[in-house]
């Protein structure tokens, strides 16, 4: 993708209008809507990370799995993590089928996130002892992020399939789909993305890559490559720099339900 592209103009253009088309009262059926139910950061970045680590999937599976976390959590998502106890965790982990993950695996993020929340007090300040501003982009800090919260749960879990899914590394190639959605949601600041770590820069954010954006990317001539991996998204990613340079990721919820709800762009 060049400017010099004859249809860039008219690409420009729907981009923009699909943007804007996808305000918030256009979220549904998204697992962004669940963190949109609070008002306290805690409360927004706990539920924001559950969201978008069970954001695989359909989207009615997504949507069931999430209800039955969010309605066992309560009215405080943060007061939950911090005041249950394993048995709470087992409780609500038994009730959770959610694809690759089973009961052990949901146990283990709960506890996980328990120590992060007791010992650094937030995912934010988990990310920010691994990222740096000179970074060219996220993808080492989000390496490092990961593998410490995988780390972590593996004090209370065998390795299984789930749990190595539930953290994945962009070094080692994964796309990290999930992980770039919470990053989008935390780090920008629109209607629908809510702008509390405001010290990452959002040029340096990577679109989260799944099988609808993949596919409408190449219908966009957005990337080349065949396989959904951290470098698609990446070159997703640098050619949206095209359209918006220091916000490239803004586009991606309009791609992505483009993609999700079968409209045409």
């Amino acid at each position: 993708m060049r400017k010099s592209d004859k249809n860039f103009g008219s690409l420009k253009r729907k981009l923009n209008y699909h943007y804007r088309y996808f305000d918030r009262t256009k979220i549904s059926p998204d697992p962004l809507e669940f963190p949109h139910r609070f008002t306290t950061e805690a409360d927004i970045e706990i539920s924001a990370f559950l969201s978008s680590n069970f954001a695989y999937g359909s989207i009615r599976q997504i949507i069931n799995s999430l209800e039955i976390a969010h309605n066992h959590m309560g009215k405080s998502p943060y007061d939950f993590i911090i005041n249950s106890n394993e048995r709470d965790f087992h409780n609500l982990s038994t009730k959770l089928n959610h694809r690759f993950y089973n009961p052990n695996d949901v146990k283990a993020l709960m506890l996980a996130l328990q120590r992060v929340y007791k010992e650094d007090r937030s995912l934010r300040r988990l990310f920010f002892l691994y990222y740096f501003e000179t970074d060219t982009n996220i993808k080492y800090g989000l390496s490092r992020f990961s593998q410490n919260l995988l780390e972590t749960a593996l004090h209370f879990s065998e390795p299984s399939h789930g749990l190595k899914f539930m953290f994945p590394d962009p070094v080692k190639g994964s796309s990290c789909k999930r992980m770039n959605l919470f990053l989008r949601w935390m780090v920008r600041k629109d209607d629908l993305d809510f702008g509390f770590w405001k010290e990452i820069d959002t040029s340096k954010l990577i679109i989260p890559v799944d099988t609808h954006v993949a596919q409408i990317c190449k219908q966009l001539k957005l990337t080349k490559r065949k396989i959904a991996d951290w470098k698609m998204a990446e070159e997703i990613t640098e050619n949206l720099k095209l359209f918006d340079s220091k916000d490239p990721v803004k586009y991606d919820f309009a791609i992505c339900h483009i993609g999700i709800r079968k409209m045409e762009f």
